[in-house]
């Protein structure tokens, strides 16, 4: 792998902001002179984490929630973003109890992916949560969660489900199989 120089910023400046995000315009020349605008959103900044947990060695524990993006419900791992002050292991305990109400005895780091780096400034850390034990927090959900318990020995049926379409479950999802040899 070669590592390049970074380009230089040469002007930021934001071009739109919600509640939640913020859009930037950046100006850029690269290490051959061309420049360029590139805009990229910027969330939170916190990461957000993304747990595969486990009932029992074979049973996964799904959530199906509202995806407002494509105006549907979507089937995929329960997740949430770290709060201030917490470490992603925090955060993903946290996120257990809040959306199918258990807490991990173990948490495995899988790896920390990044989406759409080109335009989007976010980091999730996947992990995988084993000897769960029942433990409610109140969550930020508008609506409860429905909980899909799913076998990983028919993990080819989840991935034919219509509703298991997001890249960050997909990838969880593998880095699961893989760290258990499957």
């Amino acid at each position: 792998m070669t590592t390049k120089d970074l380009p230089q910023v040469l002007a930021r400046k934001v071009v739109a902001q919600s509640r939640l995000l913020k859009i930037e315009a950046v100006d850029l020349r690269f290490s051959n002179g061309e420049q360029r605008q590139f805009e990229r959103m910027q969330g939170s900044g916190r990461g957000a984490v993304m747990i595969v947990p486990f009932l029992d060695q074979d049973t996964m524990i799904l959530v199906r929630e509202y995806a407002a993006g494509l105006h549907e419900y979507q089937l995929g791992f329960p997740k949430g973003l770290i709060d201030p002050g917490e470490t992603a292991e925090q955060a993903a305990q946290r996120e257990l109890k809040e959306e199918i109400g258990y807490g991990a005895k173990q948490l495995q780091r899988l790896t920390e992916v990044t989406m759409a780096p080109q335009f989007f400034q976010a980091k999730m850390t996947l992990f995988v949560a084993h000897d769960l034990y029942q433990q409610e927090l109140p969550g930020d959900e508008p609506e409860p969660l429905e909980k899909v318990y799913w076998k990983t020995s028919a993990t080819d049926e989840l991935l034919a489900q219509p509703d298991f379409t997001e890249a960050r479950s997909l990838t969880a999802l593998l880095m699961m199989l893989r760290s258990k040899g499957l």
